[in-house]
């Protein structure tokens, strides 16, 4: 399956002649946590789908630092990261005022830090194992081949759906 992508991903990539296709506007980044996937929507339309790890405690919306939990809701990818302790990040806008408020009405810190990124930097050779696990500290894990595909298509400001 990622062998075609790949192929379907090389013949797209160029037009008769050798002419470069404009890529996707990505306007929407769309996680399904229960299904481990990720896609990319261009213009309502899935242009993009990947495999991800979470959290290792992936189950419920995250409602305080440490806790493991990848966040659930509408966020924005709001900025990113070249030198990343992973290959490469874009950052969530997680916590928004409402997780905040929840956590510090539990006398708990929000966290923060909440990325889409690669694999921990120097071991990305690893993500074929790493992909089956939930291992991330509530971060979106993608490969890293992965990874740059998704730095290249999303732009900052990009919202993020993240469902159940």
């Amino acid at each position: 399956m990622r062998l075609a992508g790949l192929v379907l991903l090389c013949i797209l990539a160029l037009a008769p002649g050798g002419a470069a296709i404009a890529s996707p506007v990505v306007d929407l980044v769309r996680v399904a946590k229960a299904e481990r996937t990720m896609e990319l929507v261009a213009a309502g339309k899935v242009v993009r789908t990947y495999s991800i790890a979470l959290g290792a405690s992936p189950v419920g919306h995250k409602q305080f630092e440490g806790d493991e939990r990848t966040p659930e809701g509408r966020y924005l990818l709001d900025w990113r990261n070249p030198n990343s302790i992973a290959t490469l990040s874009i950052h969530i806008s997680y916590p928004n005022a409402a997780d905040v408020a929840a956590a510090r009405a539990a006398g708990r810190s929000p966290g923060g830090d909440i990325m889409i990124h690669g694999q921990p930097t120097g071991y990305g050779w690893w993500s074929w194992m790493l992909q089956w696990f939930d291992w991330t500290d509530g971060c979106i894990a993608v490969s890293n081949e992965d990874m740059r595909e998704i730095w290249s298509l999303v732009a900052d400001g990009t919202p993020i759906e993240i469902h159940p």
